[in-house]
Formats: C-alpha cells, structure tokens, sequence
C-alpha cells in the first residue's frame, strides 16, 4: 500500500508540472496577444523545426496538422492523422521548446467526446491553445477544394465542450470556420459569431479570397482576437505582417513554409548528391548543427553528473 501510495503522488507531481507548463504558456500567449505587434507563429511539423523556430526567436510556434502528416506518415492532410499521435507530438515539440505553442487538433478528432479527450491530452502535452475546425470528418487541408462542414450548433457543442475540458489550464481555444468555402463569407461570419459566443478566445476564419474579404472579417470582428493563415500559393492573398497587423489580425501563421521550405532544399541536394556531389557550402556543417542543437549541453550535464558522482564517492 505505501509503495503505491508513492506512486500516485508522484503521479499528481507529474500531472500538477504538466498543468502549469500549459498554464505558463497559455498566459505567455495571452501577455503576447495584449501586446501592440502581431504574434508571428511558423509551422513547425517536428521537434527540430520547433526549436530553429524558437532559435530565430520567433515569439511562438504552430504545430500544422498539415506538416505533422507529411513528416510524420508520409500522407497529405486529409484527416489520416489520430488524435494521438497529434498530442504526442504536442508533448515532444514541448519538451524541447520554451515559447508558446499553438497546436492544430483538426476537428476535434470525432465528436463532442472526442474533444474533451483532445482538449485533455493538448493541456497535459503543454500546448499554449489549440485549433479546432468545423469540418466533416475526416477533413481536408483549408486549401483544398470539396470540403464540407458539420452543422454550427454541433461546432458550438464542441467548443463548449473544449471550454469545460481545459478547467483551469487557461488554454486558449482557437475555433476555425471553413464555411467561407462551402457556403459564402456571411455564413462564415455568421458562425464566428456564435464560436465567440460559445467561448472561443481566438477566431480563424479560414480562406478568404481578397484582401476586401479579409478586411471585412476583421471590421465584424474589432476588438476580437483574430488569426490569418498564410499558405504559399493558397487562397488566400499572401500578404505582409505589416498590412495584416494593419488591418486587424492578431496572428498570423505560416502553417506550410518551414516544410516547403525544407522539402525544396532536400530535394535540391538530393539531385547534387546524385550528380557526383553536395555543395557543402550550401549546407550547415557537422560543427555547426551540433552547436545549434546543443551538443555541448548535453555533455556539460553528463561532466557535472559525473563530477557530483565523484563527490558523493568521497
């Protein structure tokens, strides 16, 4: 009985340290929000995206659904991905990430049930809020054509739902519309309405088509908190961080960049490789990915565990 009265209390210790990592970045997110420029968020699709986002000192990072899948499975966004295996990257990029982490949940992976679990698991992983959309399951890519949305007044349940789930973690709660594409931008306005109402923090109207479209989302919705997306060649007009702030966006994200980015520069050097030989001056060195990733941390903590051990031995 003692043994394992031990273990739940270091069981509540661990629950307890999970609660106020999300709690701690939930508020470094909303100092952020309050502040006067727009919150630069970069998608990151794996642990070592995260920290080179965090490294260029960028203020926060969004975990894409998008890259997550690709990187992950290999497979294009079309609700392949479970919701556990999206937490458990939530967890990993926070264990190796300090600044607030926005998480995409997808549709809550199922129904109203299902986001209390997602919503539980994004709170104990260390997410600072998470996205959830109003799409059919199993989704598709905001980018995408033939999308379908479920009823508003289940999106409202679910919201509802992630609002009771996250207790007093102060998780933000990001609820996304794709309505401006299966019906018009009034239906989409119409239900960021009602998600605000039913206790979103943060309103992302996904894939307006002009900057008239996205100026008018921003007019309905002054004094709101206000997220743009920023797809390469999307649907969406790709403009600056300046202009967006101008206009009335909070955040904005970059959910595809880092991994276009990335896919370009491997595919470049792949094709050198191929052709007899890689450019190393194209390409960060041993030494300097080893500093970048913190190579010599790893061994001072391994001296001073040594050193502590010799110590002790005394």
């Amino acid at each position: 009985m003692e043994n394992k009265s031990q273990l739940c209390t270091v069981k509540h210790k661990v629950v307890d340290a999970t609660h106020r990592l999300c709690t701690s970045r939930a508020q470094a997110l909303k100092v952020l929000l309050e502040g006067d420029d727009i919150v630069i968020a970069p998608g990151a699709y794996d642990c070592w995206s995260a920290r080179l986002v965090e490294l260029s000192g960028f203020p926060a990072i969004y975990m894409t659904g998008y890259g997550v899948t690709a990187a992950s499975l290999g497979m294009p966004d079309l609700g392949l991905i479970t919701g556990s295996e999206m937490a458990d990257q939530v967890r990993r990029i926070s264990d190796v990430t300090s600044i607030p982490l926005l998480a995409d949940a997808d549709t809550g992976f199922g129904g109203v049930l299902n986001v209390r679990r997602t919503v539980r698991d994004y709170v104990r992983a260390g997410a600072a809020a998470i996205q959830l959309e109003d799409q059919v399951s199993p989704k598709r890519c905001g980018h995408m054509e033939n999308k379908q949305v479920i009823d508003s007044a289940e999106m409202i349940e679910k919201i509802r739902m992630a609002v009771e789930a996250r207790g007093d973690a102060q998780l933000q709660i990001i609820a996304r519309t794709d309505a401006r594409a299966t019906h018009d931008l009034d239906e989409a306005l119409r239900r960021g309405e009602r998600y605000l109402h039913a206790g979103a923090d943060i309103l992302f109207v996904e894939a307006p088509r002009t900057e008239e479209e996205m100026s008018r989302i921003c007019t309905t919705f002054q004094g709101e908190k206000l997220l743009a997306n920023m797809v390469e060649a999307g649907k969406t007009p790709y403009l600056d961080t300046a202009t967006l702030q101008q206009i009335g966006y909070a955040i904005a994200i970059y959910p595809a960049t880092l991994l276009f980015s990335a896919t370009r520069a491997v595919e470049q050097t792949l094709s050198q490789l191929r052709e007899g030989g890689v450019h190393t001056d194209n390409i960060t060195s041993f030494q300097q990915f080893n500093q970048r990733i913190g190579l010599q941390d790893y061994f001072d903590a391994t001296e001073h565990i040594r050193t502590t051990a010799v110590e002790y031995a005394k």
